[in-house]
């Protein structure tokens, strides 16, 4: 019985030997949350990763959207959730990166407008010219939810940049302080990523008598998960298919929380096809 322990003992010890002597792979997020949160969310889904894919695998924070995508070029992660935008700049960047799963709900995403009651707007099913004069706030300046659908959209209905249509137009650098940023009147309008809105109203962070939503976006495919086309050389031929197959696997409810998403659905580079024809109209990328 001892030489039975003694040998499991030395199986444990070698393969904690292995995991700890391979290359780690390092994941990271965009920043559409408070820091804090964002560790919580996807600590969690770190611990799920290495247990599914047999290596060591580790999230690290960044500060900004640009600093993901600069993270990913420069190696520094090989697997990033990026938002519609963000992904298709860092895939142009990196050649061979390729996006391998979505969100379900990231098939048709969508973003709101929101406002301060100050502003005197109400809900619509169309965007109002009441809306030029108002203090806007855009989220990041290179999200998806937060400032490339809406902005694309403003211009259509204004036929005109934002600096033209608004007194004053600024750049939240979250969907979080957005939304905190109208709230307390600090700015008149913005637009949001709706599921932040979403699940901050549910969990009780918004005071609806003091912002509203008063129009919603056209859906359009967003975040989603890219991969670095070098993983199979580092970590193994058939990683990137690992990956990806142990990202569309993911069915435990507390992980799928943390995004939130009720599952991860297949996805290609071709998806976002949309969201760089609406950069490139509207001069965000070449």
């Amino acid at each position: 019985m001892k030489s039975i322990t003694r040998v499991l003992s030395l199986l444990a010890m070698f393969s904690a030997s292995l995991l700890a002597n391979a290359e780690t792979f390092v994941f990271t997020a965009i920043p559409d949350e408070d820091e804090s949160r964002l560790q919580q969310r996807f600590n969690k889904v770190a611990d799920y990763l290495t247990e599914q894919l047999g290596v060591e695998v580790k999230y690290i924070p960044v500060k900004s959207y640009s600093a993901a995508i600069t993270a990913f070029r420069n190696d520094q992660v090989q697997l990033a959730w990026f938002g519609g935008l963000s992904g298709v700049q860092a895939r142009r960047i990196v050649d061979g990166s390729e996006a391998i799963a979505q969100g379900y709900e990231d098939q048709f995403f969508k973003s709101y407008i929101i406002a301060h009651k100050s502003a005197g707007l109400t809900p619509a099913e169309t965007l109002s010219d009441a809306l030029k004069g108002k203090t806007f706030t855009f989220g990041s300046k290179g999200s998806t939810s937060g400032r490339l659908m809406p902005e694309f959209y403003l211009r259509e209905h204004f036929n005109a940049a934002p600096a033209d249509v608004f007194e004053r137009v600024g750049f939240s650098g979250d969907h979080s302080r957005t939304i905190a940023q109208v709230q307390s009147g600090a700015y008149q309008v913005g637009a949001v990523n709706y599921s932040v809105w979403d699940a901050e109203v549910a969990a009780g962070k918004i005071d609806t008598n003091s912002v509203q939503v008063i129009w919603t976006t056209p859906t359009y495919p967003d975040y989603q998960w890219t991969i670095r086309g070098d993983v199979d050389a580092r970590f193994g031929e058939g990683f990137k298919e690992k990956v990806r197959t142990t990202l569309l696997n993911m069915t435990d409810k507390d992980l799928l929380a943390s995004f939130p998403r009720q599952s991860f659905v297949p996805a290609s580079n071709a998806d976002y096809a949309p969201i760089e024809d609406t950069a490139k109209a509207i001069g965000l990328i070449d």
